[in-house]
């Protein structure tokens, strides 16, 4: 009986260690290269994990917010899959270096022509944005992902803040505040303490300069003083000596 329930108990510590130690599920997501700040332009990428054994993925489509349209969208080419770039007429235009923009994209298609994302690999699809808006904090980009095998897989439900994850997020590009101009008034500042702490160094250097002038005078007077005496000294000594002589 006892070594029942020691097996029972193994065999339950050893799913759960096993549970803990599987790793999270990948999903579809989206990066940025470095920063993307409201109202600039960035390279994000599309990073596409295979989450299959027995197929590979040969077909993403990535859908861009109606909410938010991007007027310059540009990926970078990949190898070993073919590109195709969707526009739509805006309900509104956009206004982009002086120009109107009655159109935007909505979709970019990357469809492979060999074996696409086999199992264990992933891949990223680099493509320039902008310009990101300026009243958003992030932007939700809904993924298809197809299969070898026809499955296809939809990134499409969006996270909500305080809730679990859900079972397929879509991907979602944080944005980030336009940095100021901050640095250039730094830099004066800098400048400014340079130039002070230099005019007082020069300060400082003249004083011991001036220090030491002073010093140096007092000291020829002194020596000066000195042979004086010493002079006078000897002049009366020999006056005395010369009147001794005479008297003799």
């Amino acid at each position: 009986m006892k070594a029942s329930r020691l097996t029972t108990a193994g065999a339950v510590a050893g799913v759960a260690v096993l549970a803990l130690a599987a790793p999270a599920v990948a999903h579809v997501s989206v990066q940025p290269e470095g920063e993307a700040a409201k109202g600039g332009y960035a390279v994000v990428n599309f990073k596409v994990p295979n989450e299959r054994d027995n197929a590979s993925t040969t077909k993403v489509e990535v859908t861009f917010p109606a909410e938010h349209p991007l007027a310059s969208v540009m990926p970078k080419p990949v190898a070993g899959w073919d590109v195709k770039v969707t526009k739509s007429k805006l309900d509104k235009p956009l206004e982009m270096h002086g120009k109107k923009i009655d159109e935007a994209v909505t979709k970019v298609t990357w469809t492979a022509d060999g074996d696409g994302i086999e199992p264990g690999f992933f891949q990223k699809f680099p493509v320039s944005v902008g310009t990101l808006p300026e009243n958003a904090d992030d932007l939700v980009f809904k993924a298809l992902q197809t299969y070898s095998n026809k499955e296809v897989v939809r990134w499409i439900e969006v996270p909500q803040k305080g809730q679990d994850e859900p079972d397929h997020p879509a991907p979602v590009l944080t944005l980030s505040e336009a940095s100021g101009d901050g640095h250039h008034g730094a830099s004066d500042d800098k400048a400014a303490d340079d130039a002070g702490s230099a005019k007082n160094a020069s300060s400082e250097t003249s004083a011991a300069s001036g220090s030491d002038s002073s010093a140096g005078s007092d000291t020829t007077a002194r020596v000066l003083g000195v042979v004086g005496i010493v002079v006078g000294a000897v002049g009366v000594a020999y006056g005395v000596l010369a009147g001794r002589r005479r008297t003799a």
